[in-house]
Parts: structure tokens; sequence; C-alpha cells
């Protein structure tokens, strides 16, 4: 026989352009809303602490930023603070600065996975405006496990890149304009719904375990792959996951293929200016000898720095001709699904 439980979990993420969205979502929730609602929105690990108070003054709902370890009640917004995940922990709000997903801390896929991990049917998982696919997977497990998912219509949004990667990675989304997303926030938390028993998934308690612990015990629960980790350069597995699958770490840095390209060409870029700097310094060494040999008369050694010098000069002009190109084009995301939607 089907259990009873109430949709009283709902999970909201945002990128660029996501402040807005998320004022207007609040300001149409109700102040008696039976549900807690947390919500990530990536920002700099240096960003101050103004965020709750915006959102508390959107609507009202109470707004602060999460505390570890305090209980979820309904009513509540809890804000992830800047450089932490954000994750729901059975009847409990818990904060990590376990490794970054996505190139992010805080990101959504950890709060959408651990939602359906310990609240499953129960949840309500939002995508709002933003780039790349952060939470998509998320999505697709907050589905798998019985939740709903409703995001925000790409064509009204800012930044629809995370809008069209959830819809692309979930079967039934709601896809909506915010109003009416809060409408069906509140619609779904009326009442009882019938939901079937659901296991307890050990690859989602693997990953959330580098979150909840020092750090995972055991290699991901899949193959090794070719590529290694832009965050920590440590080798990357390639996990079977809905929806496309995704590559972790052994530290339990998280990527799908998407975020993985971007994540790369930061890394590229970062080892560009690293050669730069270091050829630069190269060459000003090698001004100076010369300078010296050319004092003392040295002939020889003369003519070996001055082809020394100029090839160096023509490696730096290479390597920032290069440095200039990387990122410029970035291969369209493989959609998953009816791109109609």
């Amino acid at each position: 026989m089907d259990a009873l439980v109430q949709r009283d979990v709902v999970v909201v993420a945002a990128s660029a352009g996501g402040i807005e969205a998320l004022r207007t979502l609040l300001g149409n929730l109700p102040a008696g809303l039976p549900a807690s609602v947390l919500v990530v929105l990536h920002i700099s690990p240096r960003a101050g602490s103004a965020l709750p108070g915006i959102l508390d003054r959107a609507g009202p709902l109470k707004s602060a930023a999460a505390q570890d370890g305090e209980p979820l009640r309904h009513g509540r917004v809890y804000v992830a603070p800047p450089d932490l995940h954000l994750l729901v922990d059975d009847a409990f709000v818990r904060l990590s600065r376990g490794p970054r997903h996505n190139g992010h801390r805080p990101a959504a896929d950890p709060l959408f996975l651990s939602a359906a991990a310990f609240a499953g049917p129960r949840t309500l998982a939002v995508i709002l405006s933003g780039t790349l696919d952060d939470g998509a997977r998320g999505c697709a497990e907050v589905e798998r496990r019985g939740g709903l998912v409703a995001v925000q219509d790409p064509e009204e949004s800012p930044f629809d890149g995370m809008p069209r990667a959830a819809i692309a990675a979930t079967r039934r989304p709601a896809v909506s304009s915010v109003p009416g997303i809060a409408e069906w926030i509140v619609r779904e938390c009326v009442g009882t719904r019938a939901a079937g028993e659901v296991a307890v998934d050990r690859r989602l308690q693997h990953e959330l375990a580098a979150f909840f612990s020092a750090r995972p015990q055991e290699p991901p629960p899949g193959r090794l792959s070719a590529f290694t980790c832009p965050d920590c350069n440590g080798p990357l597995y390639e996990v079977a996951a809905p929806p496309s699958g995704h590559y972790q770490c052994m530290v339990g840095h998280a990527w799908s293929m998407e975020s993985m390209v971007d994540g790369q060409s930061e890394a590229v870029e970062r080892a560009f200016w690293v050669a730069i700097l270091r050829i630069e310094e190269r060459l000003r060494l090698l001004t100076r000898m010369l300078g010296h040999a050319e004092e003392r008369g040295q002939v020889l050694t003369v003519r070996r720095l001055r082809q020394q010098t100029a090839r160096d000069r023509d490696a730096l002009e290479t390597l920032r001709h290069l440095q200039s190109q990387i990122g410029r084009e970035v291969p369209a995301p493989v959609t998953h699904g009816d791109e109609r939607r």
C-alpha cells in the first residue's frame, strides 16, 4: 500500500540573472506555506551576506542564512552562505565545505541530490535563470525518487542554460513563468499524496559522503576515465547517472560534461598564464646575461643568447595568441529529451 506524503521540501537553484527571479518567486509565496524552502545561488566565495536580507524583504516568508544543524521548519527560507554547500540531512539543514560541484560551492546538485536521498517524494525542485547545467542531474534524481520538478520558462529567463538543461534531463517538468512556479509550489504543498516506497540509494549515499564526512573511503562507483579533474588534477571516474552520466574524482569533485568543458577552459587558461609568466622571467634573465656578455666582448656567447632570446620571444607571442583564443568557442550542449518543451 502506498504511503501518504506531504510535499514539504522545496529546493531552489539559480545562477546568473537569478536574484530577480528569486525575489519574484518568494514574493508570490504565502506566509503560511507548509514547506521549508532551501535556496542556492551561485555566488563568489568572497561575496558578502546581503542575499538573505534581499530575499527576506521580497515576501512574507522569513529568509535567513542557513545554520549548520538547524531543524527544517515550514514557512522558512534557508539561504546557502558563500563558499558552503547547503544540504538536506533528514529533518535538518547541513552546511559543508565539501568538494565543489560543476565548479561551484554552493552548487545546485549537492542540495538537490541530498533532498532526493533524504526527502524523496516530499521534494519539489525548482530551477531558475542561470548558465551551463548545474542542477540538471539533481532534478533528474529528484524526479527518479518520486519528487517533482519545475523550471523557469527559458523564453523568459535572462540566462537559459540551467533551465534548458533541467528540461532536457527530466521527463515531466512543469515549465512556467516564475509567478506560475510559485502557484505550482502552493498547489503541490497542500494536502498529501500517495507515494510508493523509495529504497535507499547507495550510489547517492556514496556521493553525499563527501559532504557529510571527511571524504569518500572508496573510489566512485564507475569506470576510470581518460580525464583529470580541473580542480585537483586527480583521475576522474565516469559515473553512470541520469541524464547522461557525470565525472567524479576521489576527492569528490563532480562534473557534468558541459561544466567540465568550462572548467577545463579555466584550467588551460591558468596553465597558459603560468607559462607566459615563466617565459617573461626567462627573457628578463637572458637580456641581463646578454648585456653582461656584450660588455665582456664574448662574441659566441652573445650570438647564442640572441638566438635563445629570439626563440623565446616567438614562443611568448605564440602563447599570448593561443591564450586569447581559449574559451571563445564552446560546443553546444548535448540535449536529452524533447527540445520542443
